[in-house]
């Protein structure tokens, strides 16, 4: 099992890895070209900056089991198609029973975005320790689970 993190603008590849490191498991960092990134512990693969490269690169290194720390919806998708687990940074998972609808919900804002004008709106609101202690914890337990420690549903 690997752990790969799409890390473009990540808030938890500190949290990733130290959780990681106490499990003894290979993290991979991917960023594209406008984000400069080194690590102790992760390996760093740095991809071009094209359009979805980072999120192309990620998925064609991702296996059944492995995890991956997207906030992406379609990277999860993708990696849920190959059997591994996805997490997003907020600590929710990604699933089979969840994931077509958070992809219609994203297809659906995005529509409503176009068709009123507005491009952007005000940007995620500033991240807390509670964010980051939700996101421990759940990460945790997807990676004891991923190593079968917590049984399968």
């Amino acid at each position: 099992m690997q752990i790969f993190v799409d890390a473009d603008a990540c808030p938890v590849v500190g949290i990733v890895e130290e959780i990681a490191e106490k499990y003894h498991i290979a993290v991979t960092l991917l960023c594209d070209t406008n984000h400069e990134m080194h690590s102790e512990y992760s390996q760093v693969i740095v991809v071009g900056a094209g359009a979805d490269a980072v999120d192309y690169k990620l998925i064609s290194l991702c296996h059944k089991g492995d995890i991956v720390v997207s906030q992406d919806y379609g990277v999860a998708a993708m990696a849920l198609g190959k059997d591994a687990f996805a997490i997003h940074q907020s600590g929710k998972w990604y699933t089979d029973a969840n994931i077509d609808q958070m992809l219609m919900e994203r297809h659906l804002n995005k529509k409503a975005r176009r068709a009123s004008g507005k491009c952007h709106g005000k940007g995620p609101k500033k991240r807390t320790d509670e964010d980051d202690d939700r996101f421990r914890q759940s990460f945790e337990t997807m990676i004891r689970k991923a190593l079968g420690d917590i049984p399968k549903e």
